[in-house]
């Protein structure tokens, strides 16, 4: 009995010793294979920063599908701007949400500040991750001219469409929709309430507030936004309040919570994404500033042409600029090829005036139409059969911003046209690139500038009076009448060295001449 007692013992403690140890060899294997299941994935950072506008959509859609081709399934995009325009904006949002979302996972990882439409950026990612001590908010829309204010229906039209924008947001990456409507408009107030049966806390507007007291626990709601302000948040009041998903004191703070939270393994350092120099010059020519010197040197150049003889480096520096404008515009997707084409037939209309036509007459003024056309044309983004014109509030506001490019670039020429017209002629060593205004003596008689001799002085020349092609007029160039030589202009045709010609018109700076007799 006591022999068979101690086998079973002997027997009870192996089985307890082999299970124990294959229970152990279990747990390590399933340690080993949680730790192989876990995916090797990679990730790619896209830089964002300055002010937003549809260059950088175009940007971040190039870069974002090229870490897409590169095999990255997270893609951070690095916030750092305090806004720009709201169509731009609008459009980088749709994208992220609508086409980036449904493939990759997107992080909007603030490093300085997403203000305004940065904000609306941000919320547009899955995920947003901050940095200590960064802010995110204040997306209310402004008016162009700080004297007036956006009041009434005015401005609740304009904030219903970046609303409806953050309530998109909201509702696809599950941020709290009262807070991010708070950030929009101002007569919004919001209160943190906590919801009894789940022991979580919720964010409502105050006009929808629940009246259930079994499950909340309204006697201790908080107010988290007040009715008279905008909602702006430093990164531990968004953490708190549910925004941001983490807050991190670098980048590799920011992917080792996202490899925890999702269990997933990047496989090396993340590839970063800049804009490239072009893009960067694209944005910087199409700033309201730089666009605004753009159109007032192009249109300067054309006053300076039309007042000097033959073709100058006026002509050239318009004729530059109005390049420069066309290709920026239509690189970011503002010009279509209707426009540009309206634009162009402007510019040579004018040309023809200067070079073709004497005076100032139909040509011209169509050129400058179709250019006018052409300029506010570019200032929408349209398809090319569609007419160019604001169809919502926002597309107003943008276009607002783009006619105080072209209002500053016309008052710019304005000034320097004048100040040209005043002063140059008076400045010996710059004289030569502006002929002075004729005046007018008896009869028929003007003061002509003549090229030589002598220098710097002026002849007396009449219409009707006769002189020679010194050289080829197509259609513009010099004949001599008397002792003077003097810059004419052929009417509507090419006349050779040599050709006897007849002063028919003096418009202005403009001796216009006629073939008449025989060659020499």
């Amino acid at each position: 009995m006591k022999n068979w007692v101690w086998k079973f013992a002997v027997v009870f403690v192996w089985l307890m010793l082999v299970g124990g140890l294959h229970g152990q060899a279990m747990s390590i294997g399933e340690a080993n294979s949680i730790v192989a299941e876990s995916p090797s994935v990679k990730a790619a950072v896209i830089i964002c920063k300055g002010d937003i506008g549809d260059a950088l959509y175009k940007s971040i859609k190039r870069r974002s599908q090229i870490a897409r081709d590169e095999g990255a399934e997270y893609l951070i995009y690095e916030i750092q701007t305090y806004g720009g325009l709201v169509q731009a904006a609008d459009d980088i949002s749709k994208y992220l949400i609508l086409e980036v979302g449904k493939e990759a996972h997107t992080v909007a990882y603030i490093t300085t500040e997403a203000i305004s439409a940065g904000a609306m950026i941000s919320v547009s990612c899955q995920d947003i991750i901050m940095l200590e001590n960064t802010t995110i908010g204040d997306c209310a829309p402004i008016v162009l001219v700080p004297s007036q204010k956006l009041e009434g229906v005015e401005r609740e039209k304009a904030e219903s469409f970046i609303r409806g924008a953050f309530d998109r947001a909201a509702n696809a990456n599950g941020y709290p929709r009262a807070l991010l409507r708070a950030m929009v408009t101002m007569q919004i107030e919001v209160y943190r309430v906590k919801n009894i049966k789940t022991g979580e806390y919720e964010f409502f507007e105050s006009v929808r507030l629940p009246d259930d007291p079994n499950t909340y626990d309204l006697g201790n709601k908080e107010v988290i936004v007040e009715s008279d302000k905008l909602l702006t948040l430093i990164a531990s009041d968004a953490l708190e309040y549910g925004i941001a998903r983490a807050v991190v004191k670098d980048l590799a703070g920011a992917l080792a919570f996202l490899a925890e939270r999702d269990g997933v393994t990047f496989a090396g350092e993340p590839r970063v994404l800049e804009t490239l120099w072009s893009e960067e010059m694209v944005r910087w020519l199409n700033s309201p500033a730089v666009m605004a010197v753009l159109i007032m040197l192009a249109m300067l150049g054309v006053y300076i042409e039309f007042n000097t003889p033959g073709v100058g480096l006026p002509g050239l520096v318009a004729v530059i600029c109005f390049a420069v404008i066309i290709g920026s515009k239509y690189l970011i997707g503002m010009a279509n090829w209707v426009e540009v084409a309206v634009l162009v037939v402007g510019v040579l209309l004018l040309m023809v005036e200067i070079f073709v036509l004497p005076g100032f007459g139909i040509a011209g003024f169509t050129g400058v139409t179709c250019i006018l056309a052409g300029l506010f044309g570019m200032l929408i983004k349209n398809p090319p059969d569609t007419l160019p014109w604001p169809n919502n509030d926002i597309a107003w506001n943008d276009f607002g911003w783009g006619v105080v490019s072209l209002a500053g670039g016309f008052v710019g020429f304005a000034v320097l046209a004048w100040l040209l017209a005043k002063y140059l002629p008076k400045m010996q060593f710059l004289s030569g690139l502006i002929l002075v205004p004729t005046g007018a003596k008896q009869g028929t008689e003007f003061e002509v500038s003549m090229t030589i001799p002598p220098e710097s002085k002026t002849v007396s020349v009449n219409v009707g009076e006769l002189g020679e092609v010194i050289s080829t007029l197509r259609p513009t160039g010099k004949a001599k009448f008397g002792n003077a030589i003097v810059d004419v202009v052929a009417e509507a045709e090419f006349l050779d060295k040599g050709t006897n010609v007849e002063i028919i018109e003096i418009y202005g700076n403009r001796v216009v001449v006629k073939a008449v007799g025989n060659q020499s």
